[in-house]
């Protein structure tokens, strides 16, 4: 090794003693013990020196205060690549030089956090989870998709035939005859109302969206985001609340399905969809969907809607309409707005919000729309028959289905009676409704077998399409009682059972008469023929609230009903309809009957789609029952609340009812022939000037009685003695006013009874004129 004196150091030679070796002072630095030969092997010394070049001391060096630190003048060798085992510490370690050279790759420190254990750490028990369920999870989705499709492939060679597709050029029409053939009005457009999606204004279209397929343009006939919504705010309510039907999907179950809630009719639906998706283009499916879809009232497609509702085609529908449209589809019954124009109006504000969120409208656009609402115009027939063909339109799907073609129906309405029913309502609330303030009316007349002759839902259609034959629910007051005492005759009693007219208090409360007296000791036939209420709760308390109950609902009473001892002055909900199906139990011997107005359906190349068999719901009193209750019945035309509707010499039962405050009047009537119920009130439920059912309501059931079954022949009610005569009914031709009339009729089977179908089980209701 060279020797460079440096100018600010210097060397000195150690003692013989310490051994050889040289101290170096380099400024800058603190002083380094040098041995000399110190990185020479031991034993080999360099004679030319002529120097002893033992090793130094490390004890003698540390006692003069200097630390050692070890040089490497050597070029250390490569490791072996086997593994080396970790050197052994240092018992003094000492610092080494620092150098301007690089130092040995023993020397250098590893940067911290970058050691070889660092990156070779194993990945964590969190990491490797969520690497596992990633991967089962994209195996199982591969997995699902695979059998999706098989699914798919599956029922897709079992799908309907869609030649009909196409047969779009023209909305189905609805044809509404009477019983004689005469044609009552018309549902649909007759004027083949295809109408273009570029022939609408933006609105009308957007309103569907809005509400109905938000996601329409995006995705592929079935919409995966929406069926996931539906599913968890279904799995939520704990019941079916919402759907995740695409507009396609809706298409494809109107024009090739059955209404059937199955999985395999879900599958067929998403199936058509895609297929439908595949054929045609966005804008073709959404003008198809306009065309074809129901709007309630019999009205298919936009501009039947349009007509319906507006009078008006769907070219020139304003915003407020087109929400108020878009609002039906999802329920055409229960926002109709011939049934409640509030409710529809309520919906439509939906449809505004909706479209404000979707971006197709601005907020200011939806207030003007809400603060000028959508007015009803009706139907282009204005005329009172229109609540009959609103009512048989609207179950027309459930007899027929929904039809693509025209349709001919022929109902069970009678023109003369329905007529004649409207002439009397108007006289009688002409002369006497603003007098007593009563402003509305309706009437429902059937046969003691359920096919409605007439109705006339209100005052006038054209003002108001709200069908209070059918739809008003209000309190039938004393008009319930019948069926107080029918349970109580199925318990044991008897129309000649005794019963004490007198104050009497249950819980607080204490039921009054009418008149304010009491008149001790009665008969139930006379506590039913004069209305007493004291005996009425008597009785209801004896035999049971839930008895009472079981035996309105086996006559067709379907509306809600308190479970109290209230329940017997009539407190619970009726409609008229109902109300007066019930009574016609009494009429026909106890057989239950189901209201309805629609005899036969035809397609349109004639061909029969429906056809009514069958007699109703069977046997649901028995004869000795029906005979008690007519027994009671008739005396309130004889001597009770309903004398002075009397028809003379023709046998003839019923029952008045008035409910609190005279909000509400009621008269429910029958002969052998013909059931006819009449209800007299506000729409507001505001009270009448001391209107009872034995008022305005009895007077429009003996006039409409005395006009339209003057020339009908007498027959006999099924009284108390029906036991007692022989099992062969009396015919039309032997019947004479003394006659008991006995109806031979079969009960039918369960199915028979469920879905009005089977053979006739019964002859038709003889003597009497229409039926």
């Amino acid at each position: 090794m060279a020797s460079r004196k440096p100018t600010t150091g210097f060397a000195r030679r150690g003692a013989a003693d310490d051994g050889d070796w040289t101290v170096v002072r380099v400024a800058g630095l603190r002083p380094v013990r040098l041995g000399v030969g110190a990185n020479a092997p031991a034993g080999d010394y360099d004679e030319d020196d002529g120097e002893d070049m033992a090793r130094w001391e490390d004890d003698a060096f540390e006692d003069r205060g200097m630390r050692r630190l070890e040089p490497s003048f050597k070029p250390r060798k490569k490791p072996a690549p086997t593994p080396r085992k970790p050197a052994p510490k240092p018992k003094h370690p000492a610092k080494k030089p620092s150098s301007a050279k690089t130092p040995p790759k023993a020397a250098r420190r590893k940067p911290a956090g970058k050691s070889t254990a660092a990156r070779k750490r194993p990945p964590s028990r969190r990491g490797a989870l969520l690497g596992t369920v990633f991967y089962y999870g994209s195996v199982l989705a591969l997995w699902g998709v695979i059998a999706f499709g098989g699914l798919l492939f599956w029922y897709g060679l079992n799908l309907p035939d869609t030649s009909s597709l196409y047969n779009v050029r023209q909305a189905p029409s609805i044809s509404i005859r009477a019983i004689d053939g005469q044609v009552l009005s018309h549902r649909g457009d007759l004027k083949g109302g295809y109408t273009l999606l570029a022939d609408l204004p933006a609105h009308v279209p957007a309103a569907v969206l809005a509400t109905e397929d938000r996601r329409f343009y995006w995705h592929f006939g079935v919409d995966p985001v929406g069926l996931g919504r539906a599913m968890v705010a279904n799995y939520r309510a704990g019941a079916y609340v919402q759907g995740g039907s695409t507009i396609t999907q809706q298409l494809a179950k109107n024009l090739f399905l059955k209404p059937d809630r199955t999985i395999a009719r879900k599958i067929e639906e998403m199936v058509l969809a895609v297929w439908l998706e595949l054929r045609f283009t966005k804008e073709e499916i959404l003008t198809l969907y306009l065309n074809r879809v129901y709007f309630g009232g019999g009205a298919y497609g936009i501009e039947a809607a349009s007509e319906r509702y507006f009078r008006k085609p769907a070219r020139a529908l304003t915003l407020p309409e087109a929400a108020m449209l878009a609002g039906l589809l999802k329920a055409p019954s229960r926002y109709s707005p011939t049934n409640d124009i509030d409710l529809a109006r309520g919906r439509a504000a939906i449809v505004l919000s909706n479209m404000i969120a979707a971006g197709y409208i601005t907020p200011d656009e939806a207030h003007l729309a809400n603060v000028s609402p959508a007015s009803l115009e009706g139907y282009a027939a204005r005329g009172s028959i229109n609540y009959f063909v609103d009512w048989v339109a609207e179950a027309l799907p459930d007899y027929a289905g929904r039809s693509a073609a025209d349709v001919d129906v022929v109902t069970t309405i009678d023109p003369v009676l329905q007529r004649e029913a409207e002439l009397v309502i108007a006289s009688i609330l002409a002369n006497d409704g603003d007098a007593m303030n009563a402003g509305q009316a309706a009437l429902v007349a059937m046969t003691p077998d359920g096919a409605v002759r007439a109705m006339v839902g209100g005052r006038s259609y054209a003002l108001s399409q709200f069908n209070r034959a059918v739809q008003a629910k209000r309190q039938p007051g004393s008009a319930f009682k019948p069926f107080v005492y029918l349970a109580a005759i199925e318990k044991g009693m008897s129309p000649d059972t005794m019963r004490v007219d007198r104050p009497v208090t249950y819980g607080g409360w204490s039921p009054s008469n009418y008149t304010d007296r009491f008149e001790g000791e009665v008969t139930l036939r006379t506590a039913l023929a004069k209305s007493i209420n004291t005996v009425a709760v008597q009785v209801a308390r004896e035999v049971g609230v839930r008895n009472i109950v079981s035996a309105a609902r086996r006559l067709g009473l379907q509306e809600e009903l308190p479970a109290n001892l209230s329940l017997a002055l009539g407190s619970g909900s009726a409609t008229l309809i109902e109300l007066t199906a019930a009574y016609a139990t009494f009429a026909n011997g106890g057989y239950g009957v189901i209201p309805h107005g629609i005899s036969e359906v035809y397609g349109q190349s004639g061909e029969e789609l429906y056809r009514r068999h069958g007699s109703g719901l069977g046997r649901v009193i028995d004869e000795r029952t029906a005979g008690a209750m007519n027994n009671m019945l008739k005396a309130v035309m004889i001597y009770g609340t309903g004398r002075n509707s009397a028809l003379g010499e023709r046998p003839s039962g019923g029952k008045t009812g008035t409910s609190q405050d005279f909000r509400d009047a009621w008269f429910i009537g029958y002969t052998a022939d013909l059931v006819v119920g009449i209800w007299v009130g506000n729409d507001n439920g505001a009270p009448m000037k001391n209107v009872t059912g034995g008022t305005l309501p009895a007077r429009i059931w003996h006039d409409f009685m005395t006009r339209t079954q003057g020339e009908v022949p007498i027959a006999e009610l099924p009284d108390m003695v029906v036991a007692e005569v022989p099992q062969t009914a009396v015919t039309p031709a032997s019947a004479t006013a003394g006659d008991t009339l006995e109806y031979e009729w079969e009960e039918p089977g369960f199915f028979d009874r469920l879905f009005g179908r089977g053979e006739p089980r019964r002859p038709a209701l003889q003597p009497g004129g229409r039926r």
